[in-house]
């Protein structure tokens, strides 16, 4: 396996930059339903100035608070299939172990193109992929259906533990197009299985020194906050604009990343 790539030099990161990280991306998380790992990731790189590595890894941290926010309410409403959830955790925390030690093994690199490959893939979907009717349907589960969860949740935890993604945005449509899961049990669920994914990769990072957990934390509960705002004003919005909304942001990103990915490339053949 490749060896480690050196670490990039990293300046203190302020609590102040770190809360107005948490607050920006909580709010369009919020704003646009989505987990804020795809969002967090290109915040902590741009304004606390982290390495694909230690951005992941510290989003990854961030996701535990907001996730468990989260998934109270679903958890109130009976809205999570708790069998499925188990199924999907097993895996996701194997899944998260294995992403974790991919972060610190691959070369920054490839980090950069595959988050960005990621970004895209969510983009297309978001564009092709309809809005689900409203539903509640739970999965019945079956021993097949028990080993495929499990090995959906392996492949959720290394994206999760690999890029600091909570998974939300593979998890859902899966449930809903894949297992026949009602939208609002898929959310639930969804949120439920990201707690201890966060958990088990964080711990792998923390070991790994990749990432300040008072950081991720504080990043984390701004986010909560700044979330609720968020959803209050995506009830303003249709879904359409919303969906088209999103595609433009991560089209934004997309592009700034590509950017500084190439950048990356020739100042390192420059330095070689």
């Amino acid at each position: 396996m490749t060896s480690p790539a050196p670490a990039e030099s990293q300046a203190p990161v302020g609590v102040l930059r770190l809360v107005v990280i948490g607050l920006a991306g909580g709010f369009l998380s919020g704003l646009f339903g989505v987990g804020g790992g795809i969002i967090m990731v290109p915040l902590l790189m741009w304004l606390a100035r982290l390495d694909q590595r230690r951005a992941s890894a510290t989003s990854l941290a961030a996701i535990l608070p907001a996730s468990i926010a989260g998934s109270i309410g679903y958890l109130v409403g009976g809205q999570v299939d708790w069998l499925a959830a188990l199924f999907v955790a097993i895996g996701s925390i194997a899944g998260s172990w294995i992403g974790a030690l991919l972060l610190r093994r691959l070369p920054l690199t490839v980090l950069r193109w595959g988050f960005i490959a990621l970004l895209v893939l969510i983009a297309i979907r978001m564009l092709l992929v309809d809005v689900p009717e409203r539903g509640e349907a739970h999965i019945e589960i079956t021993p097949l259906i028990a080993v495929l969860l499990l090995g959906f949740g392996l492949f959720v935890g290394i994206a999760s533990g690999l890029f600091g993604i909570g998974g939300g945005l593979i998890m859902v449509p899966v449930f809903i197009g894949g297992f026949g899961m009602g939208d609002l049990v898929a959310k639930g669920t969804s949120l439920l299985v990201m707690i201890p994914t966060s958990i088990t990769g964080t711990v792998a990072n923390v070991r790994a020194k990749l990432v300040d957990l008072r950081q991720g934390l504080t990043v984390g509960i701004a986010a909560v906050v700044a979330s609720f705002g968020g959803v209050a004003m995506s009830f303003w919005l249709s879904p359409d604009v919303a969906t088209w909304l999103f595609v433009v942001l991560l089209a934004f990103v997309i592009v700034q990343l590509s950017i500084r990915a190439i950048r990356a490339q020739h100042a390192a053949r420059r330095r070689g």
